[in-house]
């Protein structure tokens, strides 16, 4: 006799089950957001209000209002309105756009590693600056253009010699290292071959720094900033959809080059600004995507790593101000050296076979 077919017995799971579970996930991950996005707000205007009230010159909450309002106080007005305001500002902005372009690299080429200070696209800003300073002395509004026009070739470089073969994930990133080596080299021969008061000017260029905020450098990052919102906005859903795989996103009728050309142009805007202002403050990008996602459960999300690049150029800031007394540290000398062993720590603990496009 032969035996009897086990037949499974089991239902069918309940398809209102499977959606309320969904549905739960789903609020589960909006609070989580909701509480991630709010702590960070706090801890950045915390962090603001700190850069701008506390240090060698301490201002109380009422004097400020009044300073805001217009009242003239004696000796607070210039430091304050001139000074400390202006540098906090430019912390603030320069923080959320590179967190900002951080997000969208690593998310558009699903890497952790695809940050524009490791592709090139910073050292293209700074190459820009560099080459009109030395090259042809120049100064004030020119030199931002410069960065500008030098961050913009960079990138559409990069775009172009990654594009046959996608620009997706390690080959992108592998042209843009090998871009930013050659950055670095042009750099460096033309400072040796410069005198000291003009290497002196380009030093911002490399480094990052927020000692020469002005009122005019940040009305060109703001202006930056505004015209890419609506891109980003425009393009932020998209970029939800390409971690899925080129022939995925495809599928769910996502024309993937148009989209990543477009993020690309978004992300360029985003680091060339702040870069323009500020010159490459080292690592923003890069650390906080990934900070991010850990705080949002593994979720991308360039609100919240906007936040962290403001929270950590704030932070970084005021600790480079008052870390050596009687002297003022660069911030992208601090933030430089947390992030190098932060990149070390996540080469080491990449996942084999992690998405490499």
């Amino acid at each position: 006799m032969t035996a009897p077919l086990l037949t499974s017995t089991a239902s069918p799971p309940d398809p209102a089950d499977v959606h309320a579970r969904i549905a739960a996930v789903r609020r589960a991950g909006r609070r989580r957001w909701a509480l991630v996005t709010g702590g960070l707000t706090v801890l950045v205007v915390g962090l603001f209000l700190c850069r701008v009230l506390l240090g060698d010159y301490t201002v109380t909450v009422p004097d400020f209002l009044r300073l805001l309002a217009g009242e003239n106080i004696p000796g607070a007005r210039f430091i304050v309105m001139e000074s400390k305001l202006p540098r906090a500002l430019m912390g603030l902005l320069t923080g959320l756009s590179f967190g900002a372009a951080g997000a969208v690299f690593q998310t558009m080429l699903r890497n952790p590693l695809a940050s524009p200070d490791i592709i090139g696209i910073s050292l293209g800003s700074s190459a820009g600056a560099v080459i009109a300073i030395v090259t042809f002395s120049a100064a004030g509004a020119l030199v931002p253009v410069a960065a500008l026009t030098g961050a913009l070739v960079v990138a559409l470089t990069i775009f172009a010699l990654s594009r046959r073969q996608s620009t997706a994930g390690i080959r992108m990133v592998l042209v843009g290292i090998g871009v930013a080596a050659l950055l670095q080299a042009v750099i460096v021969y033309l400072l040796s071959r410069t005198d000291v008061y003009r290497a002196n000017d380009a030093l911002q260029w490399i480094i990052g720094s927020l000692n020469g905020a002005t009122w005019e450098r940040l009305t060109l990052l703001g202006l930056g900033l505004v015209l890419a919102t609506p891109g980003l906005i425009a393009f932020g859903r998209r970029l939800q959809i390409l971690p899925l795989g080129d022939d995925l996103a495809a599928g769910l009728g996502l024309n993937v080059a148009r989209t990543r050309l477009g993020l690309l142009v978004v992300g360029v805007a985003l680091t060339a600004f702040p870069t323009a202002a500020a010159g490459p403050i080292a690592f923003i990008a890069l650390l906080s995507g990934p900070i991010a996602r850990r705080l949002n459960a593994g979720r991308a999300t360039i609100v919240v790593a906007a936040l962290v690049g403001a929270a950590i150029v704030l932070a970084a800031d005021y600790a480079a101000a008052y870390l050596i007394p009687g002297s003022v540290v660069p911030v992208g000398v601090l933030t430089g050296g947390l992030g190098a062993p932060f990149m070390l720590w996540l080469l080491l603990t990449r996942r084999t076979g992690e998405s490499e496009g």
